[in-house]
């Protein structure tokens, strides 16, 4: 809302979704660590809507430059505030310069939107997309802004080999500890088992940390965050040789994000699966692994535009209407005369 000294003409800016009602809605963290409720988008999905002008002050005109619609994808680093790297940015004018006397509504439709990346909020950076409306106007614009989420969804990795591995200290513990897998989806369960071959040491405790290791930057001013996300306690007490654990870690309930590599050459997020044994004398072992998290496809939703269940059919192998396709049915009344 803008007005001028208590005279003329102020107007406000609305932004709304055309399918507003259907389109689901997800949480994402703010800047703030708050969580709040977006809608949510993916790659390739057109994003349409209209931007309503009302004028607050009836009978009094407005005057203005022009107005417009963008669609903007965006980076900021938070050492570098104030300098946006677009990685996306489209725009539609709605109305070229003149005067308003009554409320307007314009309609916008930006079609099949690249959204190569998935929305981030971390420690040092922010990955946003957004919807901005502006009116030009000589003194200040009236400015509206819209931020969206969106998701990228991945295919199932073609190679998952498990993870093996071996821990030693010479003469005094050697274990050999196994994941099912090295690539997990979201909401998958990680299987795992720990062998141990030769206990000298006196072990108290054993756990499994999940970390995320943001690293934004590059050369010179390259930053590291590591956040340990999860602890998964997998031992109180000491262990005897020969004696195998079992490991089974469920993923749906912590905060996680896809592995992202490199993205637009500004920052990547990569998840660690760092097992830690700590003994009587306080002293810690730990041995790090690399694991690679990724989106699955959601089951196809009616609300879902044509696009996204076309994506999700790669990954979940459903028609649209969620039935199993069976390709290899001949179609009926289709024999040779």
């Amino acid at each position: 809302t803008m007005s001028f000294f208590g005279f003329g003409q102020s107007a406000e800016l609305e932004l709304v979704l055309s399918d507003a009602e259907s389109r689901r809605r997800v949480e994402h963290k703010t800047e703030e660590g708050k969580k709040e409720k977006y809608f949510l988008f993916y790659d390739g999905e057109t994003v349409s809507g209209r931007v309503v002008l009302t004028l607050k002050n009836p009978n009094k005109r407005l005057e203005h430059q022009g107005i417009k619609v963008e669609f903007i994808g965006q980076i900021e680093l938070y050492y570098d505030r104030g300098n946006h790297h677009e990685f996306v940015s489209l725009v539609k004018d709605l109305a070229r310069p003149g005067e308003f006397t009554q409320s307007q509504t314009f309609d916008f439709e930006f079609t099949h939107v690249e959204k190569p990346y998935e929305s981030y909020t971390g420690q040092n950076v922010k990955l946003r997309y957004f919807l901005r409306a502006t009116v030009s106007r000589r003194l200040n614009d009236v400015v509206k802004e819209m931020d969206i989420v969106v998701h990228t969804l991945s295919t199932y990795p073609e190679l998952n080999s498990s993870i093996k591995m071996e821990v030693g200290i010479e003469d005094c513990l050697h274990i050999e500890f196994e994941y099912n897998k090295s690539k997990y989806h979201l909401k998958d369960v990680i299987v795992g088992k720990i062998y141990f071959l030769l206990v000298r040491i006196k072990i108290k405790h054993m756990e499994i940390d999940i970390i995320k290791r943001e690293t934004t930057g590059t050369g010179p001013n390259v930053y590291h965050e590591n956040d340990t996300i999860a602890k998964y306690e997998i031992m109180d007490g000491a262990p005897v040789r020969g004696e195998s654990i079992p490991i089974r870690l469920f993923l749906a309930g912590y905060e996680l994000t896809p592995t992202m590599r490199d993205i637009n050459k500004k920052f990547s997020v990569r998840y660690y699966l760092n097992l830690v044994l700590i003994d009587e004398e306080e002293r810690r072992y730990f041995k790090q692994q690399e694991v690679v998290l990724w989106r699955k496809g959601d089951i196809v939703r009616k609300s879902m535009s044509h696009q996204a269940a076309i994506a999700s059919q790669r990954f979940e192998g459903t028609s649209s209407h969620g039935e199993a396709k069976t390709p290899s049915q001949p179609a009926e009344n289709n024999g040779r005369q």
